[in-house]
């Protein structure tokens, strides 16, 4: 190959690789975030459990349902 074709292939291949190393971050931050909307899910998840058997003890208690 020619000089300029070398530099215009390497010129290619560092594009593609700044391109890849800016969807590998990107890639990293999307991981960290749905690892947050994860915990928010469960904290919420737990506290509507919560809610749940708090309702069904008042329910019990005023006799809407069987014990």
């Amino acid at each position: 190959m020619s000089t300029s074709t070398d530099n215009l292939v390497l010129e290619m291949l560092r594009a593609i690789r700044a391109t890849q190393e800016k969807h590998s971050h990107d890639l990293l931050e999307i991981k960290e975030r749905i690892g947050f909307v994860e915990q928010q899910y469960a904290s919420i998840s737990r506290r509507v459990d919560r809610i749940d058997e708090r309702l069904d003890r008042v329910e019990r208690r005023l006799g809407l349902i069987e014990a």
